[in-house]
C-alpha cells in the first residue's frame, strides 16, 4: 500500500548526502531551511524514515542533530518558576481549572519563538552539526506554529542545512509568497520573513539539484 513516505528513505539518502546540499551552495544569505512534507496519516512511518535517515547519515560520517519540537517545548516547560516549580508541574496541576484559552496562552508564552523557542532550538542544533532534522511540527500545534519559528530565525543563526518534516502542504505563489498548510486542512499560514526562501524537498531535483555556478 502506497503512502506519502513510500520511497522517501532512499530519496533522503540521495539528497542529504550530496556535497552541494551539505555545503548550502546557492542559498546566499537566505536561511538554509528545507521543508519535507508528508501526510498526517503517515506520522508513525515518517518517524521510522527519519530515524533511518539519521542512522544512515551517521554511518556516512556526518554529524547529525535530530530535534523534536515537542520534546523541546517540554524542556522549556520544565524550567523553574519563581516558586521553584517548573511550568510543566503547574500546567499538569492547574490545567483542570483553566479555560482552554488560558492554557493555550500559557503554552504560547512559554514557547514564544523569538525569546524562548528559537534560542533553545539553536542551542539544541549546536555549532558542530553538518545537518539537522526537525520533527514534531504537528505535535506542538496549535500553541506553536512552524511558520513562526521560521520567521524568528535569522540567516546568521543557521550555518548548516536544516530539514523540517511537516505534516501538511508547502506551496509558493507567483509573487514568491510561501505558505504552510498544516494537516492539509487548516488555514494556510503565510511566511512573512523576507529572507526566507525554503526549498520544498518534494520537488527537489536529485539529478540537477542546486546546480549553481
Amino acid at each position: 500500500m502506497s503512502s506519502s513516505v513510500t520511497g522517501l528513505d532512499k530519496r533522503l539518502q540521495e539528497i542529504l548526502t550530496r556535497p552541494d546540499f551539505l555545503e548550502m551552495r546557492g542559498v546566499a544569505k537566505e536561511v538554509p531551511i528545507f521543508i519535507q512534507t508528508y501526510s498526517p496519516a503517515d506520522e508513525d512511518p515518517l518517524r521510522v524514515v527519519v530515524k533511518g535517515a539519521e542512522q544512515f547519515l551517521r554511518k556516512q560520517g556526518l554529524r547529525v542533530k535530530h530535534v523534536d519540537l515537542f520534546e523541546l517545548v517540554l524542556q522549556l516547560l520544565e524550567a523553574k518558576d519563581l516558586d521553584d516549580r517548573n511550568y510543566l508541574e503547574v500546567v499538569l496541576q492547574d490545567e483542570a481549572t483553566w479555560s482552554k484559552s488560558d492554557l493555550l496562552g500559557t503554552l504560547k508564552n512559554v514557547a514564544e519563538p523569538t525569546s524562548a523557542l528559537v534560542p533553545k532550538l539553536m542551542e539544541a542544533l549546536g555549532d558542530d552539526a553538518q545537518i539537522s532534522l526537525i520533527t514534531g511540527s504537528g505535535r506542538v500545534y496549535p500553541f506553536l506554529r512552524t511558520h513562526t519559528i521560521i520567521e524568528a530565525l535569522q540567516p546568521a543563526m543557521v550555518r548548516h542545512p536544516v530539514v523540517i518534516f511537516f505534516p501538511g502542504e508547502y506551496s509558493q505563489d507567483a509573487d514568491g509568497g510561501s505558505y504552510l498548510r498544516l494537516f492539509g486542512t487548516s488555514t494556510a499560514s503565510k511566511i512573512e520573513n523576507p529572507h526566507y526562501r525554503a526549498t520544498n524537498l518534494d520537488y527537489f531535483d536529485i539529478k540537477s539539484s542546486l546546480d549553481y555556478p
